[in-house]
Protein backbone atom coordinates (compact mmCIF):
# COMPACT_ATOMS: atom_id res chain seq x y z
CA UNK A 1 0.00 0.00 0.00
CA UNK A 2 0.68 3.76 -1.13
CA UNK A 3 1.76 5.92 1.47
CA UNK A 4 -1.51 7.39 2.93
CA UNK A 5 -3.59 5.71 0.10
CA UNK A 6 -6.44 5.57 3.07
CA UNK A 7 -6.25 8.88 4.16
CA UNK A 8 -8.80 10.34 1.37
CA UNK A 9 -11.33 7.54 2.79
CA UNK A 10 -10.98 8.48 5.79
CA UNK A 11 -11.33 12.01 5.21
CA UNK A 12 -14.26 11.14 3.71
CA UNK A 13 -15.24 9.24 6.84
CA UNK A 14 -15.02 11.78 8.93
CA UNK A 15 -16.91 14.47 6.63
CA UNK A 16 -20.18 11.68 6.43
CA UNK A 17 -20.03 12.01 10.98
CA UNK A 18 -19.92 15.81 10.49
CA UNK A 19 -16.39 16.48 11.32
CA UNK A 20 -14.74 19.04 9.07
CA UNK A 21 -11.37 19.17 8.63
CA UNK A 22 -8.09 20.64 6.75
CA UNK A 23 -4.50 19.66 6.78
CA UNK A 24 -1.45 21.87 7.68
CA UNK A 25 1.91 21.15 6.86
CA UNK A 26 3.96 18.90 9.02
CA UNK A 27 7.69 17.13 8.46
CA UNK A 28 7.59 13.95 7.35
CA UNK A 29 6.92 11.56 8.44
CA UNK A 30 3.10 12.16 9.37
CA UNK A 31 0.65 14.29 8.11
CA UNK A 32 -1.94 16.52 10.20
CA UNK A 33 -5.66 17.06 10.49
CA UNK A 34 -6.95 20.26 12.37
CA UNK A 35 -10.93 19.58 13.38
CA UNK A 36 -13.01 21.64 16.04
CA UNK A 37 -12.65 20.94 19.63
CA UNK A 38 -16.14 19.57 19.89
CA UNK A 39 -15.41 16.92 17.31
CA UNK A 40 -12.30 15.24 19.25
CA UNK A 41 -14.25 12.40 20.33
CA UNK A 42 -16.53 12.13 16.94
CA UNK A 43 -13.03 11.62 15.01
CA UNK A 44 -11.97 9.08 17.32
CA UNK A 45 -15.03 7.16 16.92
CA UNK A 46 -14.56 7.28 13.25
CA UNK A 47 -11.05 6.38 13.50
CA UNK A 48 -11.62 3.30 15.67
CA UNK A 49 -14.09 1.94 13.20
CA UNK A 50 -11.56 2.53 10.07
CA UNK A 51 -9.60 0.50 12.33
CA UNK A 52 -6.66 3.06 13.42
CA UNK A 53 -4.77 2.34 16.25
CA UNK A 54 -4.42 5.23 18.76
CA UNK A 55 -0.37 6.10 19.86
CA UNK A 56 -0.96 9.02 21.79
CA UNK A 57 -2.03 12.18 23.06
CA UNK A 58 -0.40 15.46 24.21
CA UNK A 59 -1.48 19.36 25.24
CA UNK A 60 0.36 22.46 24.37
CA UNK A 61 -0.63 26.01 25.55
CA UNK A 62 0.06 29.59 24.87
CA UNK A 63 -1.51 32.92 26.21
CA UNK A 64 -4.77 32.52 24.49
CA UNK A 65 -5.71 29.18 23.32
CA UNK A 66 -4.92 25.02 24.59
CA UNK A 67 -4.05 23.07 21.70
CA UNK A 68 -4.82 19.07 21.62
CA UNK A 69 -2.61 16.60 19.66
CA UNK A 70 -3.83 12.87 19.12
CA UNK A 71 -1.24 10.47 17.07
CA UNK A 72 -3.27 7.89 14.86
CA UNK A 73 -1.47 4.78 12.67
CA UNK A 74 -2.90 3.13 10.07
CA UNK A 75 -0.95 0.35 7.43
CA UNK A 76 2.56 2.16 8.67
CA UNK A 77 1.70 5.79 8.58
CA UNK A 78 1.32 8.45 11.08
CA UNK A 79 -1.72 10.84 11.57
CA UNK A 80 -1.61 14.05 13.66
CA UNK A 81 -4.93 14.61 14.49
CA UNK A 82 -5.30 18.60 16.17
CA UNK A 83 -7.64 20.85 18.07
CA UNK A 84 -7.40 23.98 19.71
CA UNK A 85 -9.91 25.69 22.21
CA UNK A 86 -9.60 29.41 24.11
CA UNK A 87 -7.16 29.37 26.99
CA UNK A 88 -10.22 30.47 29.25
CA UNK A 89 -12.56 27.51 28.50
CA UNK A 90 -10.06 24.48 27.26
CA UNK A 91 -12.58 21.64 27.23
CA UNK A 92 -13.05 19.30 24.60
CA UNK A 93 -14.94 16.09 23.84
CA UNK A 94 -12.84 12.40 25.46
CA UNK A 95 -11.84 10.25 23.30
CA UNK A 96 -11.32 7.42 25.68
CA UNK A 97 -15.10 5.86 24.93
CA UNK A 98 -13.69 4.80 21.72
CA UNK A 99 -9.85 4.24 22.70
CA UNK A 100 -9.30 3.06 26.21
CA UNK A 101 -5.81 3.60 25.85
CA UNK A 102 -6.67 7.38 25.93
CA UNK A 103 -7.88 7.50 29.93
CA UNK A 104 -4.52 8.33 31.62
CA UNK A 105 -2.71 10.29 28.98
CA UNK A 106 -5.99 12.59 28.86
CA UNK A 107 -6.20 12.20 32.71
CA UNK A 108 -2.42 13.46 32.44
CA UNK A 109 -3.07 16.42 30.60
CA UNK A 110 -6.17 17.34 32.60
CA UNK A 111 -3.83 17.15 35.79
CA UNK A 112 -1.15 19.38 34.18
CA UNK A 113 -2.69 21.60 32.32
CA UNK A 114 -6.31 21.83 32.89
CA UNK A 115 -8.23 20.37 29.82
CA UNK A 116 -11.30 19.42 30.13
CA UNK A 117 -12.81 16.42 28.91
CA UNK A 118 -16.06 15.70 28.72
CA UNK A 119 -17.53 12.17 28.91
CA UNK A 120 -14.25 11.45 30.00
CA UNK A 121 -14.96 8.19 32.16
CA UNK A 122 -13.02 8.48 35.22
CA UNK A 123 -12.46 12.13 36.99
CA UNK A 124 -9.98 10.74 39.38
CA UNK A 125 -6.58 12.84 39.13
CA UNK A 126 -3.40 10.76 37.50
CA UNK A 127 -0.22 12.54 37.65
CA UNK A 128 -1.28 15.14 40.27
CA UNK A 129 -1.63 12.61 43.43
CA UNK A 130 -1.73 15.77 46.22
CA UNK A 131 1.84 17.32 45.82
CA UNK A 132 -0.88 21.19 44.47
CA UNK A 133 -3.91 21.72 44.80
CA UNK A 134 -6.85 20.37 42.89
CA UNK A 135 -7.56 23.78 41.04
CA UNK A 136 -3.93 24.27 39.98
CA UNK A 137 -2.28 22.74 37.07
CA UNK A 138 1.82 23.37 36.62
CA UNK A 139 2.48 23.39 32.96
CA UNK A 140 -0.96 25.85 32.51
CA UNK A 141 0.40 29.19 31.03
CA UNK A 142 -0.91 31.04 34.15
CA UNK A 143 0.61 28.54 37.07
CA UNK A 144 3.48 30.66 37.58
CA UNK A 145 1.11 33.09 38.45
CA UNK A 146 -0.65 31.56 41.67
CA UNK A 147 1.43 28.98 42.12
CA UNK A 148 1.06 27.84 45.76
CA UNK A 149 3.41 27.89 48.59
CA UNK A 150 5.67 24.81 49.07
CA UNK A 151 5.10 22.72 52.22
CA UNK A 152 5.32 19.08 53.04
CA UNK A 153 2.82 16.87 50.68
CA UNK A 154 -0.32 15.38 51.99
CA UNK A 155 0.14 11.46 52.55
CA UNK A 156 -1.68 10.26 49.21
CA UNK A 157 -3.64 8.33 51.29
CA UNK A 158 -7.23 8.45 50.26
CA UNK A 159 -7.26 7.31 46.83
CA UNK A 160 -10.49 6.48 45.63
CA UNK A 161 -10.06 2.66 44.31
CA UNK A 162 -13.04 1.43 42.45
CA UNK A 163 -14.84 -1.38 45.37
CA UNK A 164 -15.75 -4.92 44.44
CA UNK A 165 -17.82 -6.40 46.47
CA UNK A 166 -19.50 -9.95 46.99
CA UNK A 167 -19.07 -12.66 49.05
CA UNK A 168 -15.64 -14.12 49.70
CA UNK A 169 -14.20 -11.29 48.23
CA UNK A 170 -11.11 -9.01 49.68
CA UNK A 171 -8.45 -6.62 48.79
CA UNK A 172 -4.69 -7.14 49.04
CA UNK A 173 -3.24 -3.97 48.64
CA UNK A 174 0.37 -3.98 47.53
CA UNK A 175 3.12 -1.04 46.97
CA UNK A 176 3.98 1.78 46.58
CA UNK A 177 6.87 0.76 48.38
CA UNK A 178 8.35 -2.34 47.44
CA UNK A 179 10.42 -5.41 49.17
CA UNK A 180 13.43 -4.34 46.51
CA UNK A 181 14.44 -1.68 44.50
CA UNK A 182 12.49 -0.87 41.66
CA UNK A 183 10.19 2.26 41.61
CA UNK A 184 7.17 2.74 43.78
CA UNK A 185 3.59 1.89 42.11
CA UNK A 186 0.70 0.69 43.64
CA UNK A 187 -1.30 -2.30 43.00
CA UNK A 188 -5.04 -3.26 44.45
CA UNK A 189 -5.98 -6.54 44.05
CA UNK A 190 -9.69 -8.24 44.34
CA UNK A 191 -9.64 -11.59 45.10
CA UNK A 192 -11.90 -13.97 46.00
CA UNK A 193 -9.41 -17.07 47.29
CA UNK A 194 -6.30 -16.39 45.15
CA UNK A 195 -7.91 -16.00 41.59
CA UNK A 196 -7.81 -12.53 40.66
CA UNK A 197 -11.06 -10.56 40.05
CA UNK A 198 -9.71 -7.42 39.20
CA UNK A 199 -6.31 -5.18 39.65
CA UNK A 200 -6.26 -1.31 39.51
CA UNK A 201 -2.57 0.33 39.75
CA UNK A 202 -2.06 3.35 40.89
CA UNK A 203 1.46 5.12 39.70
CA UNK A 204 2.82 7.95 39.33
CA UNK A 205 4.50 8.72 42.71
CA UNK A 206 7.91 10.58 41.81
CA UNK A 207 6.08 12.81 39.42
CA UNK A 208 9.61 14.35 37.81
CA UNK A 209 8.29 17.22 36.14
CA UNK A 210 10.16 16.59 32.81
CA UNK A 211 7.68 18.47 30.58
CA UNK A 212 8.31 21.21 32.32
CA UNK A 213 12.23 20.97 32.88
CA UNK A 214 12.33 21.00 28.98
CA UNK A 215 11.10 24.25 28.78
CA UNK A 216 14.13 26.80 27.60
CA UNK A 217 16.35 24.24 27.19
CA UNK A 218 18.86 24.15 23.92
CA UNK A 219 19.07 20.75 21.87
CA UNK A 220 21.59 19.05 23.21
CA UNK A 221 20.12 19.75 27.20
CA UNK A 222 16.97 18.57 25.87
CA UNK A 223 18.78 15.48 24.91
CA UNK A 224 20.50 14.66 28.16
CA UNK A 225 16.97 15.44 29.49
CA UNK A 226 15.18 12.84 27.27
CA UNK A 227 17.66 9.93 28.10
CA UNK A 228 16.70 9.96 31.65
CA UNK A 229 13.11 9.98 31.25
CA UNK A 230 13.39 6.23 31.83
CA UNK A 231 17.13 5.31 32.50
CA UNK A 232 16.37 1.80 30.49
CA UNK A 233 15.55 3.25 27.55
CA UNK A 234 18.22 5.65 27.17
CA UNK A 235 18.82 5.45 23.60
CA UNK A 236 15.07 4.79 22.68
CA UNK A 237 14.08 8.21 23.95
CA UNK A 238 16.67 10.49 23.24
CA UNK A 239 17.07 9.28 19.47
CA UNK A 240 13.37 10.20 19.28
CA UNK A 241 13.73 13.40 20.81
CA UNK A 242 16.92 14.01 18.95
CA UNK A 243 14.74 12.60 15.84
CA UNK A 244 11.47 15.07 16.26
CA UNK A 245 14.04 17.98 16.64
CA UNK A 246 16.12 17.12 13.41
CA UNK A 247 13.47 17.08 11.28
CA UNK A 248 11.76 20.13 12.78
CA UNK A 249 14.89 21.92 11.43
CA UNK A 250 15.24 19.74 8.16
CA UNK A 251 19.01 18.56 9.85
CA UNK A 252 20.88 16.27 7.79
CA UNK A 253 21.97 13.46 10.40
CA UNK A 254 25.18 11.91 8.79
CA UNK A 255 24.77 8.22 7.50
CA UNK A 256 27.78 6.78 9.60
CA UNK A 257 25.97 8.49 12.58
CA UNK A 258 22.68 6.54 11.58
CA UNK A 259 24.13 3.57 11.37
CA UNK A 260 25.79 3.81 15.40
CA UNK A 261 22.28 4.91 16.51
CA UNK A 262 20.87 1.73 15.33
CA UNK A 263 23.62 -0.08 16.71
CA UNK A 264 23.20 1.66 19.94
CA UNK A 265 19.11 0.82 19.53
CA UNK A 266 19.81 -2.65 18.68
CA UNK A 267 22.24 -3.16 21.81
CA UNK A 268 19.83 -1.36 24.38
CA UNK A 269 17.13 -4.22 23.02
CA UNK A 270 19.87 -7.02 23.66
CA UNK A 271 20.93 -5.78 27.22
CA UNK A 272 16.83 -5.74 28.62
CA UNK A 273 15.75 -8.74 26.60
CA UNK A 274 18.43 -10.55 28.28
CA UNK A 275 17.80 -9.29 31.32
CA UNK A 276 13.82 -10.01 31.47
CA UNK A 277 14.23 -13.41 29.95
CA UNK A 278 16.55 -14.37 32.96
CA UNK A 279 14.27 -12.22 35.55
CA UNK A 280 10.64 -14.08 34.25
CA UNK A 281 12.59 -17.46 34.89
CA UNK A 282 13.80 -16.51 38.25
CA UNK A 283 10.55 -15.30 39.23
CA UNK A 284 9.29 -19.19 38.63
CA UNK A 285 12.11 -20.40 40.83
CA UNK A 286 14.42 -21.75 37.44
CA UNK A 287 17.34 -20.06 38.86
CA UNK A 288 19.77 -21.61 36.07
CA UNK A 289 18.46 -19.16 33.36
CA UNK A 290 18.57 -15.92 35.51
CA UNK A 291 22.62 -17.12 36.44
CA UNK A 292 22.78 -17.26 32.88
CA UNK A 293 21.63 -14.15 31.10
CA UNK A 294 22.95 -12.16 34.04
CA UNK A 295 26.36 -13.04 33.27
CA UNK A 296 25.88 -12.07 29.51
CA UNK A 297 24.12 -9.25 30.57
CA UNK A 298 27.41 -7.74 32.41
CA UNK A 299 29.65 -8.57 29.79
CA UNK A 300 27.33 -6.71 27.45
CA UNK A 301 26.93 -3.73 29.37
CA UNK A 302 31.11 -3.32 29.72
CA UNK A 303 31.58 -3.41 26.54
CA UNK A 304 28.60 -0.67 26.26
CA UNK A 305 31.16 1.49 28.44
CA UNK A 306 34.58 -0.04 27.03
CA UNK A 307 33.16 1.53 23.54
CA UNK A 308 30.50 4.04 24.28
CA UNK A 309 31.30 5.20 27.33
CA UNK A 310 28.14 4.42 29.53
CA UNK A 311 26.86 0.73 30.81
CA UNK A 312 23.06 2.04 29.60
CA UNK A 313 24.44 4.10 26.11
CA UNK A 314 23.24 7.55 28.72
CA UNK A 315 23.91 10.20 26.09
CA UNK A 316 25.58 7.92 23.54
CA UNK A 317 22.76 10.07 21.00
CA UNK A 318 23.02 13.87 20.19
CA UNK A 319 21.17 16.19 18.27
CA UNK A 320 22.97 15.78 14.76
CA UNK A 321 24.60 12.43 15.55
CA UNK A 322 26.33 10.17 17.94
CA UNK A 323 28.66 11.15 20.72
CA UNK A 324 31.44 8.66 19.73
CA UNK A 325 32.61 7.17 16.69
CA UNK A 326 33.97 3.30 16.52
CA UNK A 327 36.96 2.69 15.20
CA UNK A 328 38.20 -0.34 12.89
CA UNK A 329 39.41 -2.87 15.85
CA UNK A 330 36.21 -1.54 17.70
CA UNK A 331 34.23 -3.11 15.43
CA UNK A 332 35.76 -6.17 15.40
CA UNK A 333 35.69 -6.92 18.84
CA UNK A 334 31.93 -6.24 18.86
CA UNK A 335 31.52 -9.17 15.79
CA UNK A 336 33.42 -11.07 18.00
CA UNK A 337 30.73 -10.41 20.61
CA UNK A 338 27.91 -11.20 18.75
CA UNK A 339 29.08 -14.50 17.99
CA UNK A 340 30.13 -15.23 21.27
CA UNK A 341 26.75 -14.33 22.19
CA UNK A 342 24.56 -16.34 19.70
CA UNK A 343 26.83 -19.41 20.40
CA UNK A 344 25.61 -18.89 24.42
CA UNK A 345 21.96 -18.08 23.78
CA UNK A 346 21.13 -20.76 21.30
CA UNK A 347 21.62 -23.64 23.43
CA UNK A 348 20.20 -21.68 26.49
CA UNK A 349 17.03 -20.56 24.58
CA UNK A 350 16.55 -24.29 23.81
CA UNK A 351 16.42 -25.43 27.45
CA UNK A 352 13.85 -21.74 28.31
CA UNK A 353 11.76 -23.05 25.55
CA UNK A 354 11.57 -26.60 26.08
CA UNK A 355 11.56 -27.02 30.15
CA UNK A 356 8.30 -29.16 31.35
CA UNK A 357 8.96 -27.22 34.65
CA UNK A 358 9.16 -23.79 33.46
CA UNK A 359 6.33 -24.66 30.49
CA UNK A 360 3.86 -25.43 33.35
CA UNK A 361 3.98 -21.84 35.01
CA UNK A 362 4.05 -19.86 31.74
CA UNK A 363 2.44 -21.41 29.20
CA UNK A 364 -1.54 -20.08 29.93
CA UNK A 365 -0.53 -18.01 32.34
CA UNK A 366 -1.04 -14.03 31.99
CA UNK A 367 -2.95 -14.04 28.46
CA UNK A 368 -3.72 -10.72 26.87
CA UNK A 369 -6.13 -11.61 24.06
CA UNK A 370 -5.92 -10.10 20.22
CA UNK A 371 -8.85 -7.95 20.97
CA UNK A 372 -7.37 -6.64 24.19
CA UNK A 373 -4.54 -5.74 22.78
CA UNK A 374 -5.64 -3.86 20.13
CA UNK A 375 -7.95 -2.18 22.41
CA UNK A 376 -5.08 -0.93 24.36
CA UNK A 377 -2.71 -0.07 21.69
CA UNK A 378 -0.13 -2.62 22.90
CA UNK A 379 2.96 -2.50 21.50
CA UNK A 380 6.44 -4.33 21.43
CA UNK A 381 6.77 -7.59 23.01
CA UNK A 382 3.42 -6.94 24.88
CA UNK A 383 1.47 -6.35 21.31
CA UNK A 384 3.62 -8.90 19.05
CA UNK A 385 2.87 -12.00 21.72
CA UNK A 386 -0.74 -11.27 21.09
CA UNK A 387 -1.25 -10.68 17.47
CA UNK A 388 -0.03 -7.19 16.89
CA UNK A 389 2.91 -7.14 14.75
CA UNK A 390 3.62 -3.36 13.59
CA UNK A 391 7.20 -3.04 14.23
CA UNK A 392 8.54 0.77 13.37
CA UNK A 393 11.56 -0.79 11.89
CA UNK A 394 9.44 -2.39 9.50
CA UNK A 395 6.04 -1.31 8.89
CA UNK A 396 7.16 2.47 8.95
CA UNK A 397 11.44 2.29 8.32
CA UNK A 398 13.27 5.15 9.52
CA UNK A 399 17.11 5.46 8.63
CA UNK A 400 19.22 2.87 8.76
CA UNK A 401 16.32 0.28 9.06
CA UNK A 402 14.71 1.28 5.86
CA UNK A 403 18.02 -0.38 3.86
CA UNK A 404 17.94 -3.54 6.50
CA UNK A 405 15.43 -6.63 6.66
CA UNK A 406 13.73 -6.76 10.01
CA UNK A 407 12.10 -9.97 10.52
CA UNK A 408 8.32 -10.13 11.77
CA UNK A 409 8.24 -11.59 15.26
CA UNK A 410 4.96 -12.39 16.19
CA UNK A 411 3.22 -15.34 18.37
CA UNK A 412 -0.88 -15.36 19.00
CA UNK A 413 -1.00 -17.40 22.34
CA UNK A 414 -0.67 -13.85 24.51
CA UNK A 415 0.93 -15.25 27.42
CA UNK A 416 3.84 -15.06 29.62
CA UNK A 417 5.13 -17.90 27.36
CA UNK A 418 4.85 -16.24 24.15
CA UNK A 419 6.12 -12.80 25.39
CA UNK A 420 9.68 -14.45 26.49
CA UNK A 421 9.43 -16.59 22.95
CA UNK A 422 9.26 -12.87 21.18
CA UNK A 423 12.29 -11.10 23.18
CA UNK A 424 14.51 -14.65 22.72
CA UNK A 425 13.54 -13.81 19.09
CA UNK A 426 13.56 -10.45 19.06
CA UNK A 427 17.39 -10.44 20.67
CA UNK A 428 18.83 -13.25 17.71
CA UNK A 429 17.44 -11.15 15.22
CA UNK A 430 19.25 -7.76 17.03
CA UNK A 431 23.20 -9.39 16.76
CA UNK A 432 21.84 -10.28 13.29
CA UNK A 433 21.03 -6.52 12.46
CA UNK A 434 23.78 -5.53 14.29
CA UNK A 435 26.37 -7.80 11.98
CA UNK A 436 24.84 -6.17 9.24
CA UNK A 437 25.23 -2.76 10.11
CA UNK A 438 28.93 -3.09 11.57
CA UNK A 439 29.26 -4.96 7.45
CA UNK A 440 28.00 -1.90 5.94
CA UNK A 441 29.13 0.79 8.55
CA UNK A 442 29.32 3.74 5.98
CA UNK A 443 32.39 6.25 6.25
CA UNK A 444 32.25 10.28 6.75
CA UNK A 445 31.65 11.97 9.74
CA UNK A 446 29.12 10.97 13.21
CA UNK A 447 27.48 14.18 13.91
CA UNK A 448 26.35 17.17 11.83
CA UNK A 449 25.37 20.66 13.53
CA UNK A 450 21.88 21.55 13.76
CA UNK A 451 20.60 24.47 11.43
CA UNK A 452 18.94 27.12 13.63
CA UNK A 453 14.74 26.39 14.70
CA UNK A 454 12.36 28.78 13.23
CA UNK A 455 10.25 30.15 15.40
CA UNK A 456 7.29 27.39 16.12
CA UNK A 457 9.10 24.90 14.54
CA UNK A 458 7.43 21.20 15.55
CA UNK A 459 8.96 17.92 14.98
CA UNK A 460 7.77 14.14 15.87
CA UNK A 461 9.58 11.61 16.52
CA UNK A 462 9.14 7.84 16.29
CA UNK A 463 11.64 4.89 17.19
CA UNK A 464 11.18 1.20 17.81
CA UNK A 465 12.83 0.82 21.62
CA UNK A 466 13.27 -2.28 23.17
CA UNK A 467 9.24 -2.01 24.76
CA UNK A 468 7.99 -0.69 21.62
CA UNK A 469 7.31 2.47 19.79
CA UNK A 470 8.70 5.57 21.33
CA UNK A 471 7.54 9.32 20.64
CA UNK A 472 9.18 12.04 21.14
CA UNK A 473 7.46 15.69 19.98
CA UNK A 474 9.03 18.97 20.05
CA UNK A 475 8.38 22.43 19.72
CA UNK A 476 10.79 25.63 19.20
CA UNK A 477 9.67 28.71 20.78
CA UNK A 478 10.88 32.00 19.10
CA UNK A 479 14.32 31.53 20.48
CA UNK A 480 15.41 29.01 19.22
CA UNK A 481 15.18 26.96 22.50
CA UNK A 482 12.66 24.23 23.29
CA UNK A 483 9.36 25.25 24.38
CA UNK A 484 7.20 22.12 24.33
CA UNK A 485 8.82 18.31 24.93
CA UNK A 486 6.07 15.56 25.51
CA UNK A 487 7.89 12.27 25.22
CA UNK A 488 5.43 8.97 25.31
CA UNK A 489 6.91 5.65 26.19
CA UNK A 490 5.14 2.62 25.46
CA UNK A 491 4.57 1.76 28.95
CA UNK A 492 1.41 3.88 28.59
CA UNK A 493 0.00 1.27 27.22
CA UNK A 494 1.76 -1.81 28.71
CA UNK A 495 0.46 -1.16 32.19
CA UNK A 496 -3.29 -0.97 31.33
CA UNK A 497 -2.62 -4.33 29.61
CA UNK A 498 -1.35 -6.05 32.71
CA UNK A 499 -4.61 -4.86 34.43
CA UNK A 500 -6.16 -6.73 31.68
CA UNK A 501 -4.00 -9.82 31.81
CA UNK A 502 -4.17 -10.92 35.30
CA UNK A 503 -8.27 -11.19 35.39
CA UNK A 504 -8.63 -15.55 36.49
CA UNK A 505 -4.37 -15.79 37.22
CA UNK A 506 -3.55 -16.24 41.15
CA UNK A 507 -1.76 -13.80 43.11
CA UNK A 508 0.88 -16.11 43.22
CA UNK A 509 1.86 -15.22 39.68
CA UNK A 510 1.57 -11.63 39.50
CA UNK A 511 5.26 -11.08 39.73
CA UNK A 512 5.87 -13.42 36.87
CA UNK A 513 3.13 -11.87 34.85
CA UNK A 514 4.15 -7.99 35.99
CA UNK A 515 7.92 -9.24 34.88
CA UNK A 516 6.80 -10.42 31.23
CA UNK A 517 5.21 -6.95 30.90
CA UNK A 518 8.02 -4.97 32.53
CA UNK A 519 6.21 -1.31 32.38
CA UNK A 520 8.36 0.82 32.95
CA UNK A 521 7.38 2.79 36.31
CA UNK A 522 9.65 6.13 35.40
CA UNK A 523 8.48 6.16 31.38
CA UNK A 524 4.76 7.22 32.65
CA UNK A 525 5.98 9.38 36.00
CA UNK A 526 6.98 12.67 33.51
Amino acid sequence: MSRFSWLSDFATRLRVAGVDTHEIPVPPPARRLALAAADWGSAAAVAAQHGCRWAGMWADADAQRMQLYCLLEHAGDHLLLSAEAPLAAPEFTSQTPHYPAADRLERHARDLFGVVFANHPDARRWTRHRAWPETWHPLHPDALANAPAPGRTPADSNYPFAPLQGNGVFEIPVGPVHAGIIEPGHFRFHAAGEPVLRLEERLGYVHKGIEHLAVGREPTALARLSARVSGDSAVAHAWAACQAMERAVAAHVPLRALALRGLLAERERVANHLGDIGAICNDVGFAFAHLQTARLRERWQRRNRECFGHRLLMDSVVPGGVARDLDAAQVETLRIDHAALRHELIPLFDVIDDHPPLGDRLIGTGMLSAEDARALGSVGYVGKASGQSFDLRRDAPYAPYDGLQVAAVTETEGDVAARVRVRMAELLDSLDLMDRLLDTLPAGEVAAELPAAAPGAQGLGLVEGWRGETLAWVRFGSDGLIARYFPRDPSWFAWPALERLIHGNIVPDFPVCNKSVNGSYSGVDL
